[in-house]
């Protein structure tokens, strides 16, 4: 959707002061409080700080269903990439320029909600026919995830951790699909042809890898909590470190070389190309192999723990939040809770083949019809599956698991370093940063 003009109504003089703040408001291509036009209609302006070619169609359409509910209210469309949400949110609090209304994830909620930019929506969702519509345990990360349990987030969407494997070659070979850590690691060394460049599993070395490896040391370690009892992190426990030398040990014997650099589109590549056998990413990716493998791939969640009982870690929660300073805070929240009713869930959830929010998606055809996305919704709703709650909460997370750690794991794999001084170090890291929080709470 293009920018609107000035709308109308607006006084034609400004005093400097005013006129300065608009400017800065317009530099950061939307802000909140919008005026009324004159006839009548409020205007709200929503950031959508994930956009894509494929993501931003969806949302379009969404917008363009809501004003046909809701024709007095419009909404003034903003888009840019992930890479640059948390700073946009950082300029627009800071210069008071938040828009009305934005896509938020868990993972940028506690650095937005800490600085009080957000309204909590607790009371209006018990209000709402949205009540009890919503996935508890979502609802419940998404508590998590703020500075003092309350609900900054109206949770939309979620993802969850995938080993998406060439069903065609399990075939061949007669393999047994990966059900359990034993058959991954025994297909990723009979599924290994390098002379004919075929590798059983492709490591991500590079950029994003510390989710994912923590994903595959959790999910095999069975532990099912981020801070133990002492309240230390359990990053570094003899069982995760266990599990990240397994993986390790696979490198350039079971994976390319090359995978030390890896990022999602490196590893993507290679498996969408015909030469990986497995590789492990969320839901997000299955448009893509769909498009490159069609019938050939097939998906599932990480196997079960050695209790039977499948550990994930908390991938974010997509949602909207309502910006505190916001002069239209009702439509904003009337955006929020349409965005995620049932028919905009289905909407949105099956165009990016992700886990739906609303429990009333949860078992509707499109979702029947992806049989990896249908058993993802099944684990994430389990009783029994455990989830670690990543602290996306401490405002050094980011920078503690990528840019710090990142290089690190890469050592890992180069053999400069070993297994479980890289996690010693990662623990020390974030047990330094959970004791500056919690002085920062006064407890």
């Amino acid at each position: 959707m293009s920018r609107r003009g000035p709308l109308p109504g607006r006084r034609s003089r400004l005093t400097a002061a005013s006129a300065i703040a608009v400017g800065a408001c317009l530099a950061l291509t939307g802000c909140g409080g919008s005026g009324e036009s004159s006839s009548g209609d409020s205007e709200i302006t929503f950031w959508d700080g994930n956009a894509s070619a494929s993501g931003t169609p969806v949302w379009q359409h969404i917008i363009g269903e809501f004003q046909k509910s809701n024709p007095k209210i419009k909404i003034k469309y903003v888009s840019f990439p992930i890479a640059q949400s948390q700073q946009k949110y950082d300029t627009a609090i800071a210069s008071g320029g938040t828009p009305d209304v934005g896509l938020m994830s868990t993972s940028l909620l506690a650095n937005v909600a800490g600085q009080q930019a957000l309204e909590p929506l607790d009371d209006r969702l018990a209000g709402s026919s949205l009540n009890g519509k919503l996935s508890p345990k979502l609802l419940e990360l998404v508590k998590a995830a703020g500075p003092d349990g309350k609900l900054y987030e109206l949770p939309q969407t979620t993802n969850t951790g995938i080993l998406w494997y060439r069903s065609d070659w399990f075939k061949e070979k007669n393999v047994k699909p990966p059900t359990t850590w034993a058959d991954f690691y025994t297909a990723a060394d009979k599924l290994t042809d390098s002379g004919n460049n075929r590798f059983g599993f492709t490591i991500r070395g590079g950029a994003g890898s510390i989710a994912q490896i923590l994903e595959f040391a959790y999910a095999q370690s069975g532990i099912s909590q981020f801070w133990d009892a002492s309240g230390k992190t359990t990053v570094n426990a003899p069982q995760n470190v266990a599990a990240v030398e397994k993986v390790v040990a696979l490198y350039k014997k079971n994976t390319p070389s090359a995978d030390v650099n890896n990022d999602y589109l490196k590893m993507n590549a290679q498996f969408d190309g015909g030469s990986i056998a497995m590789m492990q990413h969320n839901l997000g990716s299955f448009v893509d192999h769909q498009k490159a493998l069609k019938g050939k791939f097939a998906g599932t969640t990480v196997p079960p723990s050695p209790d039977g009982s499948h550990v994930l870690l908390s991938s974010p929660v997509g949602g909207l939040s309502v910006f505190k300073k916001s002069k239209k805070k009702d439509a904003g929240w009337k955006f929020a809770e349409f965005v995620s009713s049932k028919a905009m869930s289905d909407y949105w959830n099956s165009k990016v083949g992700q886990i739906p929010a609303n429990v009333d998606s949860a078992n509707d055809t499109w979702v029947k019809e992806n049989p990896t996305l249908e058993s993802a919704v099944k684990v994430v709703n389990d009783p029994k599956t455990k989830i670690v709650q990543m602290p996306y909460y401490l405002p050094e997370f980011n920078a503690i698991t990528k840019a710090e750690s990142e290089p690190l794991y890469q050592k890992v794999l180069l053999g400069q370093m070993t297994p479980k001084e890289f996690l010693d170090q990662l623990a020390g890291k974030l047990n330094e940063a959970q004791t500056k929080y919690k002085e920062r709470k006064g407890g």
